[in-house]
C-alpha cells in the first residue's frame, strides 16, 4: 500500500513539473508582440487601453477612492481646470491692463482736449446749498473707502507677483498678499452693506425719465459750455448709481460664492464664479476711474459735494437748476441771493 502511494505521488510531482514551463508560456506564445508593436494576433494593449482623452469625453473628472469624508479630494484631474488656470494666468492680466490703462489713457486724453470743467462767474457765487446731508456722506465715504480696498487687493490677485514680487522680494510679497487676502474678505461685508444702503437712500432721485435723454443729447455740459437742465442726479450721476447697484450685487453674489466655498457649487461651479467676478470687478474699476475723476480733477467743486456736503449756489445752479428751484420751493426762502448764511435746502 504505502508502495502504491509513494509511486502515486511520484508521479504527480513529476507530472507539475513536466507541465509548469507551459504554464507561464502560453501569454507569450498565444499573444506574441512584433518589434514594430503590432501583435499578430489581433490584440491591441496601447490603443485598446483607457486613455485620458476617453475619460474626459465621457466624464468632467476623474476621481479615485478615498477614505476620508470629504469626496472633493477624490477628485485626480479636472479638465476644467486647465481651461480656467490659462484665463488666469494669460488673458486676465491683458484684460485687465487693457480697461484699467485704457481707462486712464481715454481720461487723461480728454482733460488735455476738454481742460477743467468750471463755473460760471455770477453774483450767485459764494453762496452755499446742502447737498448731501451727513448720513449721505458717511454711506458713500464708507462704500467707497472699502472699494478702494478691494480693488486694490482684487488687483494684487492679478498683478502682484509680477509687478510687485520683483520689487519688493517673495517674503515681502507674501506678507502683502496675506493681509490683502484679509482685507478683501473682511471688508467686503461693509462693502456689501454700504451697496444697499446707496440704493434704499438715493433709488428715489435715479429713475430714468425724458430729462436725462435731452441731457445725454446736450453732452451733459462735457461738450460745448451750455449744461443742460438736470434734477438732483443729472444721466451721468444716474448711470453711475445703476453701474454700482448692479456690478455690487453681482460681485456680492459670486463673492459670497467663494466665501463659502462648495456651498452650493462645485469645482466647475466655483471656477466660473471666479472668471465672473475677476471680469465684472475689472469692469467696475475702469467705470469708478471716470467717477473719482469727474468728482475731483475733472469739474471743479465737485468734490465739495462729498467732502463738506456744501455746494456753491452757483455750481449747483449750473448743474442742478431743477433740483435747486425744488429745495428753494420747499424752504419759501427765494432766491437766496442775500446774507452770508449757508441756504439749507434739505
Amino acid at each position: 500500500m504505502r508502495r502504491a502511494v509513494t509511486l502515486l505521488s511520484t508521479l504527480v510531482v513529476a507530472t507539475t513539473l513536466l507541465a509548469a514551463p507551459a504554464a507561464f508560456e502560453p501569454a507569450q506564445a498565444q499573444n506574441p508582440i512584433t518589434q514594430d508593436g503590432q501583435n499578430p494576433m489581433g490584440a491591441r494593449p496601447t490603443a485598446d487601453s483607457v486613455n485620458e482623452e476617453f475619460l474626459f469625453k465621457n466624464a468632467d473628472k476623474i476621481t479615485g477612492r478615498i477614505s476620508i469624508p470629504d469626496r472633493k479630494a477624490a477628485n485626480l484631474i479636472q479638465p476644467q481646470g486647465r481651461e480656467y488656470q490659462s484665463f488666469r494666468e494669460h488673458y486676465l492680466p491683458w484684460i485687465g491692463a487693457a480697461f484699467i490703462l485704457g481707462m486712464i489713457g481715454a481720461l487723461g486724453a480728454f482733460f488735455l482736449w476738454r481742460g477743467r470743467i468750471l463755473t460760471e462767474h455770477s453774483q450767485e457765487s459764494g453762496r452755499k446749498i446742502l447737498r448731501f446731508n451727513t448720513f449721505e456722506r458717511f454711506t458713500h465715504w464708507m462704500t467707497a473707502v472699502c472699494f478702494i480696498i478691494l480693488s486694490l487687493s482684487g488687483l494684487n490677485y492679478i498683478f502682484g507677483k509680477r509687478l510687485l514680487m520683483p520689487l519688493i522680494g517673495p517674503e515681502a510679497f507674501g506678507a502683502l498678499a496675506q493681509w490683502a487676502k484679509y482685507s478683501h474678505v473682511y471688508l467686503a461685508w461693509p462693502f456689501m452693506f454700504g451697496v444697499v444702503m446707496m440704493f434704499v437712500v438715493w433709488i428715489k432721485d435715479n429713475i430714468p425719465n425724458r430729462l436725462d435723454w435731452a441731457w445725454i443729447k446736450a453732452g451733459g455740459g462735457f461738450i460745448g459750455n451750455k449744461h443742460p437742465h438736470a434734477a438732483r442726479f443729472n444721466a451721468g450721476q444716474k448711470g453711475v448709481f445703476w453701474m454700482v447697484a448692479g456690478f455690487g450685487v453681482a460681485m456680492s453674489l459670486t463673492g459670497l460664492m467663494m466665501l463659502f466655498p462648495f456651498a452650493l457649487l462645485d469645482i466647475n461651479g466655483m471656477q466660473v464664479m471666479q472668471v465672473i467676478h475677476s471680469l465684472i470687478g475689472i469692469t467696475f474699476i475702469a467705470g469708478i476711474l471716470a467717477h473719482i475723476y469727474i468728482g475731483t480733477l475733472g469739474m471743479k467743486g465737485a468734490y465739495d459735494a462729498m467732502g463738506s456736503g456744501k455746494v456753491d449756489l452757483a455750481w449747483a445752479r449750473a448743474h442742478h437748476d431743477l433740483w435747486v428751484e425744488q429745495e428753494q420751493a420747499k424752504t419759501a426762502s427765494g432766491p437766496q441771493l442775500t446774507g452770508r448764511h449757508p441756504a439749507a435746502a434739505e
